[in-house]
């Protein structure tokens, strides 16, 4: 059997039904967002085998959100395949009220999580997807903030995956090209944050390119 994990904020979560999160592979548990997306072209391409799909993002989250349920969400899951989805918020909670985490604390925090993990679970395989914003709706209300931080943060999460060997999942450029084919950035991702089907379908194809070759 292999286990796979999605870990993450509300970008991860897509409204998925908690109710139901123990149950893998199910379309309310996973929600409507990337994670059923790939998921569902997985268990297609592999049918017969012994599979296992968990969403365990959640609205609202930041890295020291992560950190305080990483037992109970993560290690206790003992996934095979994890992927990271982190960061946007810790910027969001800042500008809107004060409750943020900085850079310093987000690459602190991060490591810990990393070194968790690979300390718990030695054979697990790691994807670090990369932070992303797009300017307009909320982002564009606190224009400076998410300019110069969410690219910071990127980098992190890029060094990160470098030190610790694991692969990263660039996002930005794409989700900033398909902006551009489409005409207007809220068809990719609504509100500068929140994927729109296009962002996802993005985020999807992006994690699929990696989870395919870790079979």
């Amino acid at each position: 059997m292999k286990r796979f994990v999605f870990q993450g904020d509300s970008i991860t979560d897509a409204a998925r039904l908690r109710e139901l999160e123990q149950f893998p592979n199910r379309s309310q548990s996973l929600g409507p967002g990337y994670a059923n997306m790939v998921a569902s072209k997985i268990l297609f391409d592999h049918m017969g085998e012994d599979l296992e799909f968990y969403n365990r993002g959640i609205s609202g989250n930041r890295v020291v959100d992560l950190l305080a349920r990483w037992k109970c969400d993560m290690i206790n899951l003992a996934p095979d395949m994890l992927s990271i989805l982190i960061g946007v918020n810790d910027t969001w909670h800042e500008a809107a009220c004060k409750n943020g985490v900085s850079l310093e604390r987000y690459d602190q925090v991060y490591r810990m999580l990393i070194e968790w993990a690979k300390k718990d679970l030695p054979a697990i395989k790691i994807a670090i997807l990369e932070p992303f914003c797009l300017n307009c709706g909320e982002v564009d209300k606190w224009d400076k903030c998410y300019r110069d931080e969410i690219p910071a943060r990127a980098e992190i999460a890029k060094k990160i995956a470098a030190d610790y060997d694991l692969t990263f999942v660039p996002l930005q450029k794409k989700l900033e090209a398909a902006a551009e084919r489409c005409g207007a950035m809220e068809c990719v991702l609504r509100d500068g944050v929140h994927p729109m089907p296009i962002g996802h379908r993005i985020i999807a194809d992006s994690m699929l390119e990696v989870i395919e070759k870790w079979f």
